[in-house]
């Protein structure tokens, strides 16, 4: 019986995590489509913080992702965007991602403990080009 309801926990997070996914991807169409490519990752965090605040959705922005060493507790990383509380998203304006950029990702994951990110370059000329999923024992 527990094993049913941790199969069913675990499908119920990850539908609410690609929910949570989807409607990231459907606010990020919006705001390239309205501002094109080209400009400062910060412009398009921030429309995008906007667009998905105004839909309703928490959105943490520049939160610090701490570094432990030796017992030490470092201001490490800082995420672009995690979205309610479970997606993380990385925005780039770059001619094209490259293997640092998702390891950069997936390092942010594992920090936090998440399951899902979205790795999002705006400079390209249709978004859904320059969108990566990533995920962490999703």
């Amino acid at each position: 019986m527990s094993h049913r309801n941790d199969a069913t926990t675990q499908r119920t997070e990850r539908d609410s995590l690609n929910h949570t996914a989807k409607i990231i991807l459907d606010k990020t169409i919006i705001v390239h489509s309205r501002l094109g490519p080209g400009l400062l990752e910060s412009v398009y965090r921030t429309c995008l913080t906007h667009e998905l605040r105004t839909a309703g959705h928490k959105v943490v922005s520049e939160q610090v992702v701490p570094i432990v060493y030796d017992g030490i507790e470092l201001d490490g990383y800082r995420l672009d965007m995690l979205v309610n509380d479970g997606v993380i998203v990385e925005i780039k304006t770059v001619e094209r991602l490259l293997p640092v950029h998702q390891a950069q990702l997936l390092s942010y994951l594992k920090l936090l403990d998440k399951r899902l990110g979205l790795l999002i370059n705006f400079k390209v000329p249709q978004v859904m080009q320059g969108v990566k999923r990533i995920v962490n024992n999703f």
